[in-house]
């Protein structure tokens, strides 16, 4: 049954806010039905728990009307959690989060906060309207140091934001103990051509990715263009997932390899490909390569950074 704050009280509240004798006291009628109190073997854990249960209900409902916990054991188990302090208990039951000014006064019978104001809700601070802004953040990745074997390729397992786009490993192109004859079959053969039987001179051209070997016409070299853009697609995309990003579509662009070293003759690279090694021969002084291609590469990462203003 909902209980009254005799009037003597609510008077001399009003009376030590400042208001004048002439102001009518009355009656406020509490409820406090739902007001549950929760249970914990530790005092001040039980009081904090039941505040942050009951936001939002009245105070009152929890000391005065229900005997369940006193005004000095309530403000002493909640003063080091007020809103000035911007700390919050974050129980099981819910959140607590201080007392405002008219509360502390009534819990601490006027030695701290403000008397003679609504103490009616618990918890119940006045929020500001927040105001929600999106911002698209453009962030541009690339090949960083290419000194290295770094790739983003399935082969080669690596998804190091940074690294250079490579070719897979071509088949060995045949053993001997030139080094340079033997990598030089290594490239050939990783563009898809045949192993050569003789005359290894050839050129291969990374603008329009194709192979001429003396005596031959051009040749598509391996991987095609479009395969290129595949292998850096797909990998620009893994970077910029890792950056909480999305890819943006179209903005890989593929530049030339790690080593601008074209070489001449046998050691005849093709232009700016950046060639990788890798010899299979195990025998001392023998070689027989196999051979990938490197890119650098730049693209667009696209973030949405959302932000909550109050």
């Amino acid at each position: 049954m909902p209980k009254f704050i005799i009037p003597g009280i609510v008077f001399l509240l009003l009376l030590g806010a400042g208001y004048g004798i002439t102001q009518a006291a009355r009656a406020i009628p509490w409820d406090c039905a739902d007001w549950q109190a929760f249970a914990h073997e530790d005092r001040t854990t039980a009081i904090l728990e039941s505040l942050a249960e009951n936001r939002g209900k009245t105070l009152y409902c929890g000391i005065d009307q229900s005997d369940t916990f006193s005004k000095a054991e309530t403000w002493a188990a909640g003063k080091d959690r007020n809103e000035r302090d911007d700390t919050i208990y974050s129980g099981e039951r819910g959140i607590f989060r201080g007392f405002i000014a008219a509360q502390e006064g009534w819990l601490t019978d006027g030695e701290s906060g403000v008397t003679g104001v609504s103490i009616d809700r618990i918890f119940e601070f006045p929020r500001e309207e927040r105001r929600r802004t999106k911002r698209v953040k453009r962030i541009t990745v690339g090949s960083g140091d290419v000194d290295t074997d770094t790739c983003m390729t399935e082969l080669q397992g690596d998804r190091q934001p940074g690294a250079l786009i490579c070719s897979a490993w071509g088949a060995a192109g045949g053993g001997g103990s030139s080094e340079i004859t033997a990598q030089a079959a290594g490239r050939y053969v990783s563009v898809g051509r045949s192993s050569p039987h003789s005359g290894l001179g050839w050129t291969l051209d990374r603008e329009t990715n194709t192979v001429t070997r003396s005596g031959e016409n051009n040749h598509q070299a391996r991987p095609s263009l479009a395969q290129w853009q595949e292998l850096l697609t797909a990998g620009a995309t893994r970077v910029c997932r890792a950056r909480g990003a999305r890819y943006v579509d179209g903005s890989a662009v593929i530049g030339p390899g790690h080593s601008r070293d074209t070489g001449a003759g046998l050691r005849d690279n093709g232009d700016e490909l950046g060639w990788f090694y890798w010899n299979v021969d195990t025998r001392t002084g023998f070689y027989d390569y196999r051979a990938r291609q490197s890119r650098t590469w730049t693209a667009t990462c696209k973030k949405t950074i959302r932000r909550t203003r109050g």
